[in-house]
């Protein structure tokens, strides 16, 4: 995503690279082929490899051609595709003159998921992972379902608040019942976190984070007459909050955590957090903590400079990667929120462009001209329609995401600063170890006997310290490595079924759209 990396490499098969020239072209007006046959989930994965030994077989395997359009689809690597086509040879599929008839009357259509038909939402991130279950091996992964169902106002003016039901079910035995049921408010979901990130950070541990507080929007929701707490802030939040839980209890570490546990389990309300308050003490003083923390990073980096071992290349080459696309994150989601913006001013100005129609149509004396006019407005009004969803799904599916990740790069930014935090510790204790010993040896060349013994004590409670600091560094170091091979199939995983969703979406509404204008067609011909 950074400038300078170069994208990998492509199959130099010529049929493969026509497959992918024919995927989106109109199965109507082009004949079917053995080339343009193929499923359209080609356009994100390398084709599979056939084995096929009869004529038979691959007959069925075209019949089937398309089904399974939503299936899960597999990211192979460039390697892993490379030693397949040296073992295996895919042999291409021949002419079937029923299939290319079967083609023809039937357009291949991408099916499209309820949650976004019905109303455009983010995707939720997945939980049932089996590469990442692969690498926590000393974790047993449970099943676990969590929903943000409702959203309840409570209160009156400025005093009122936003309380959201959240209904769990999983199979890990930690919890007392598999199935719960609770009302928690938005400070509850940060004082969570912040147990989480303080216990769990310092380790190495990725902990996500909890969306931000908006004094604006929350301000506008206790100022609304509105009970059922349905307007799009608090929907927008409501969606973010539950893909937090749902990012959290995807960590085999974190869904055990007691503190989680409790969040999602205990009946009646939680103790109240104090130090999540925007405009309080305490938030003041994380804002001045976060200011040190950044002047802090930059001192830590110059003196991690001195570690000579082969781990450094490793971390330093993945805090660059992180930089890099922490930077690409943020150009990218403030691209697709203008764009998204745009779509709703096109969305405002079809609807003017419809109803002027309208008007015009019931003026004209022309029947044919004044039918035709008035089926433009319907038109229109339907295209303004298909605008607005495609507006939300760019928002949605993909600002969204954006969002979101710019926010985890930040916590994967944090467990670097906590290992680089532990190194200088460790290195204190290596100085003051240094100076204890020479002061011990000032005191055996003085004679001073009387000091002596206390010296060796002290000598010996700052060696453990050192062993302490070097375990605790070398644990973190270790954490970090598991935590960023985790990330990096998740984060592929995530941005694989929202990019696969949001086509779906775009394609869906482009026929919407072709159909639109093909009715209103022999409409404009008819006037005579």
């Amino acid at each position: 995503m950074a400038d300078g990396v170069e994208p990998p490499p492509f199959d130099n098969d010529e049929d493969e690279v026509k497959e992918d020239d024919d995927l989106f072209s109109d199965a109507k007006e082009k004949p079917s082929s053995p080339e343009t046959e193929k499923s359209p989930e080609h356009v994100y994965s390398r084709p599979p490899v056939i084995d096929k030994s009869s004529d038979d077989e691959d007959k069925d395997e075209d019949e089937d051609l398309f089904k399974g359009g939503s299936s899960e689809i597999k990211l192979d690597s460039d390697e892993d595709a490379e030693e397949e086509n040296i073992t295996k040879k895919t042999p291409e599929p021949k002419p079937n003159a029923a299939v290319g008839a079967t083609a023809k009357e039937s357009t291949p259509q991408i099916p499209i998921s309820q949650a976004v038909t019905a109303k455009t939402k983010v995707a939720a991130p997945s939980l049932k992972n089996d590469d990442v279950a692969e690498s926590s091996d000393d974790k047993e992964v449970y099943e676990i379902d969590i929903k943000i169902t409702e959203t309840l106002k409570m209160g009156d003016g400025m005093s009122a608040y936003i309380v959201y039901k959240i209904v769990s079910k999983t199979t890990n035995p930690n919890y007392r019942r598999p199935e719960n049921a609770v009302l928690r408010r938005f400070s509850d979901f940060l004082g969570m976190h912040a147990k989480l990130a303080d216990k769990h950070v310092p380790l190495g541990i990725i902990v996500p984070p909890a969306p931000e507080k908006s004094v604006i929007g929350m301000t506008k929701v206790k100022m609304s007459k509105e009970e059922s707490g349905s307007s799009d802030f608090v929907e927008r939040r409501r969606a973010a909050l539950e893909r937090f839980l749902i990012r959290t209890a995807a960590h085999p570490t974190l869904a055990s955590d007691p503190d989680f546990i409790e969040f999602l389990a205990k009946d009646g309300d939680l103790p109240k957090s104090t130090s999540t308050s925007a405009l309080s003490g305490a938030g003041v003083m994380r804002l001045f903590h976060k200011v040190g923390e950044s002047f802090e990073k930059i001192t830590l980096k110059v003196d991690e400079s001195d570690e000579w071992n082969q781990e450094v290349e490793w971390f330093e080459e993945k805090q660059q990667q992180v930089e890099a696309l922490d930077i690409q994150l943020r150009k990218l989601h403030t691209n697709i929120e203008t764009l998204s913006q745009h779509r709703k001013e096109l969305s405002q100005s079809t609807a003017v462009f419809a109803k002027s129609a309208a008007m015009l149509g019931n003026v004209e004396e022309h029947t044919a001209l004044s039918r035709a006019l008035s089926q433009l407005a319907e038109t229109e009004e339907k295209i303004e329609q298909m605008h607005k969803e495609q507006a939300e799904a760019d928002f949605f599916v993909m600002a969204e995401l954006m969002k979101d990740y710019v926010a985890l790069m930040g916590a994967v930014k944090d467990v670097f600063h906590e290992r680089i935090k532990t190194y200088k510790l460790w290195k204190d204790a290596e100085a003051t170890l240094g100076k204890k010993r020479e002061n011990k040896a000032k005191l055996e060349m003085q004679n001073k006997t009387d000091k002596i013994s206390q010296a060796k004590a002290e000598i010996e409670e700052w060696e453990q310290k050192v062993e302490k600091g070097q375990e605790d560094f070398e644990t973190i170091s270790k954490n970090i490595k598991k935590e960023m091979v985790r990330f990096e199939k998740l984060r592929v995983n995530d941005f694989k079924e929202s990019v696969i969703k949001y086509l779906e979406v775009l394609m869906d509404n482009q026929e919407k759209l072709i159909k639109y204008w093909e009715t209103f067609l022999p409409e404009a011909k008819a006037i005579a």
